[in-house]
């Protein structure tokens, strides 16, 4: 059976010339960066050229990038270090309803650490307006953390203007940038960020690998202990191959940006018209708002979502719901309860996530199978569908 893979915001496959890059470095660049002698030095040349082929992707110095684990340590670096530094009592956080787990549960332990937490709610396309981020500061805020683009829906947050009040208010704005990069221009300064959360395998790297941009001069405390590597904000001996990995990505990724998201936006688009118009009470999750080019979140009414992803699954096709499986039961995605879908209409929402290896051909081949299994599923559900 021919297979085709409609994920890429789960994890994206490792690129040709990233695993070239890669491979090499596990077998010959083996000596610790932070070592003085030649097979050192060597290791410590190759990661910094990773240094700035990641800086150059998001426009930053070289210095102002971090190398770390992935999305998830950058997230809580920048939530746990950003906070922490701060040796006072009374301190507040604004993030959105709509955030990854990795920034969600972080701020889940810094309420335990005695951390006040408001979490902004998105309209019903997805976005968060600037204004209830203003109204939810406080003088005690110390930091504002919104995510760059939705992981479900692909809805792009007006992170400038959000900057622009935090910087008003001498607040630190976090965003978690993991499902922009590579898919958007981004430029940290633009954008008037001071920490960006990247991951390697959202963009054809490796996972185990990504990376924090830590604007010159904010404050942001160690959250692990050791070494004084990575100019003392991560400490532990340098996942060299990884971060090459990762500086090979992220040159790849900026080289034909602008293309590879007008294609993308492209097959997108074709996606969604063609299982529209072969669908009847379906409909796009998000789709006024900006979004990504390469995602789009659709909801077929009278069908469980699992149930799709297994029916495509079986025809070869790689899909997710979005939801998450907690004590055996299917629990529907909080993004899209954050945005005011009532909760049998996100559990019958479908995430396609498109990526380099996609092609029109593939896109007509889901759009057959998406209509093949809908109509299967419809028919022996219990669940009569109530028109879009």
């Amino acid at each position: 059976m021919q297979r085709y893979y409609f994920d890429h915001n789960a994890t994206t496959p490792v690129s040709p010339a990233v695993l070239a890059a890669m491979v090499p470095c596990l077998g010959e660049v083996y000596g610790n960066a932070s070592s003085i002698h030649h097979f050192g030095q060597m290791a410590k040349q190759q990661l910094e050229q990773a240094r700035r082929q990641a800086a150059t992707l998001v426009h930053c110095g070289p210095q102002e990038i971090v190398f770390v684990s992935g999305g998830t340590e950058a997230d809580n670096l920048a939530l746990l270090g950003a906070v922490r530094v701060f040796n006072k009592r009374d301190k507040h956080v604004v993030t959105t309803a709509i955030e990854h787990p990795a920034v969600l549960n972080t701020c889940t332990q810094l309420e335990r650490e005695g951390v006040a937490v408001t979490y902004v709610p998105a309209g019903p396309d997805g976005v968060v307006e600037p204004d209830e981020i203003r109204r939810a500061m406080r003088t005690s805020t110390v930091l504002v953390s919104v995510m760059h683009a939705n992981n479900e829906l692909g809805t792009v947050q007006p992170i400038a203007e959000i900057s622009r009040i935090s910087r008003a208010a001498g607040v630190a704005l976090h965003v978690d940038g993991v499902q922009a990069l590579g898919k958007l221009p981004v430029d940290v300064y633009a954008l008037g960020v001071d920490l960006y959360s990247m991951s390697g395998h959202k963009i054809y790297a490796p996972k185990g690998v990504g990376a924090l941009f830590v604007r010159k001069g904010a404050l942001i405390a160690s959250i692990l202990f050791g070494g004084h590597h990575e100019r003392e904000r991560r400490p532990g001996t340098e996942n060299v191959p990884g971060a090459v990995a990762f500086g090979c990505a992220a040159e790849c990724v900026g080289s034909d940006l602008d293309a590879e998201s007008a294609r993308l936006a492209a097959l997108r688009d074709r996606l969604e018209q063609g299982i529209l118009a072969r669908i009847d009470s379906a409909g796009v999750n998000g789709a006024r708002a900006n979004r990504t080019p390469n995602t789009t979140n659709i909801y077929f009414a009278g069908i469980e979502g699992e149930a799709l992803v297994i029916a495509l699954d079986l025809r070869g096709f790689a899909v997710s719901s979005g939801a998450a499986c907690s004590s055996g039961a299917v629990e529907p995605s909080h993004v899209l309860l954050a945005i005011g879908l009532p909760p049998e209409r996100a559990r019958a929402s479908i995430r396609f996530s498109l990526g380099r290896t996609n092609t029109a051909e593939q896109v007509d081949a889901l759009i057959d199978a998406v209509a093949e299994s809908v109509k299967h599923l419809r028919k022996i559900s219990p669940v009569v569908p109530a028109h879009a």
